[in-house]
């Protein structure tokens, strides 16, 4: 595994130390390539979900599979169903161990998906969004959701990039438009002044690079097409994307965080690309050097973006060596290698 040799440290022995069963487990299964069924691996799946983050978070989830309260489930922030989904699936849950978590897609996609397709924090389809609709089509897929419905919330996402087949936000009587939060095609977006935004794209890019082949339809692909075009627009390591109302981009893009949530950073855009193949692309030298800086003496990335108190478990302190963070970034310089 010559990816090892860019690191100063062994932080692959530090990841899998049996008091952290969460990274324990993911380290096992994407670092050192263990078989499915192996039988180390099953067992640090088992414990990682029957202790620590994943344990907590599904303990706190009301029987009929939401967080907090009914309905779409995107308030209060961060410990509604949206949120938990996501994180659970960060946290490499899965349906297969838990057929609780099974229970809150199924819920999820009841409360939250549009019969057109859309994903929605407020229940209408104009509660739609570029980060809210990646977000969950990938988080519902990492966490084993085989659920025809979500077909519909692929093909709404890849047809709100291109712009095909989706009218003018001004068309109020059409089937299908943009609305004042996902008010056009290329990820552009209310929030952002009605400009591209490169938050959003990287959540969609990263649904799309999950999303198995066989499923990436004509149109998903001229969406990913599409997307990784936008990404590279820039030097990707720079993130000079439209920035809506500010005059240079957001300080987040450079510090690495755990969970991620709609506030991306620089090492969740490149495992977006990764995860689409572009893995070898020369466009991404910049943005992998930075990765590698940000490591300290003993091969260990911090924790510089953090949601402590607002989520149903901490993940470790603010600049300090965080075991998420690490497995992040280990993750992308093995993919590159």
């Amino acid at each position: 595994m010559r990816w090892l040799s860019q690191l100063n440290g062994d932080s692959v022995a530090w990841l899998i130390e049996t008091n952290s069963p969460g990274v324990r487990f993911l380290a096992l299964r994407d670092l050192l390539d263990l078989k499915p069924n192996d039988a180390e691996l099953l067992a640090a799946r088992k414990t990682a979900h029957q202790k620590g983050p994943i344990a907590t978070i599904l303990g706190k989830m009301n029987k009929a599979g939401y967080w907090v309260k009914p309905g779409p489930g995107y308030l209060p922030k961060y410990k509604s169903s949206v949120w938990s989904l996501v994180l659970l699936a960060q946290l490499g849950a899965s349906s297969r161990e838990d057929e609780r978590i099974a229970r809150a897609c199924d819920y999820i996609l009841d409360q939250g998906l549009t019969p057109v397709g859309q994903f929605t924090a407020s229940g209408a389809p104009s509660g739609t969004a570029d980060c809210l609709q990646g977000e969950l089509c990938d988080a519902l897929l990492e966490l084993g959701c085989d659920d025809a419905r979500l077909d519909s919330a692929f093909e709404w996402m890849a047809r709100s990039v291109t712009g095909e087949g989706v009218a003018p936000m001004k068309d109020r009587q059409a089937a299908l438009r943009y609305y004042a939060g996902k008010c056009g095609p290329t990820f552009a977006c209310g929030s952002n002044n009605k400009l591209p935004c490169a938050w959003g794209a990287v959540k969609v890019m990263l649904a799309f690079g999950r999303l198995p082949a066989k499923k990436r339809t004509p149109l998903v692909k001229r969406a990913i097409k599409q997307g990784v075009d936008f990404l590279f627009s820039v030097d990707p390591a720079k993130a000079d994307y439209p920035n809506g109302w500010s005059s240079k981009p957001s300080g987040n893009w450079w510090k690495f965080g755990f969970p991620v949530f709609y506030v991306t950073d620089l090492l969740q855009l490149v495992e977006a690309l990764v995860e689409l193949g572009y893995g070898d692309d020369p466009r991404l030298a910049n943005a992998l050097a930075i990765i590698g800086e940000k490591q300290d003496a003993q091969g260990r990335w911090s924790l510089d973006y953090d949601y402590t108190g607002k989520t149903w478990i901490d993940f470790g302190a603010k600049k300090q060596p965080n075991k998420w963070v690490t497995l992040r970034a280990l993750r992308v310089l093995k993919a590159v290698a």
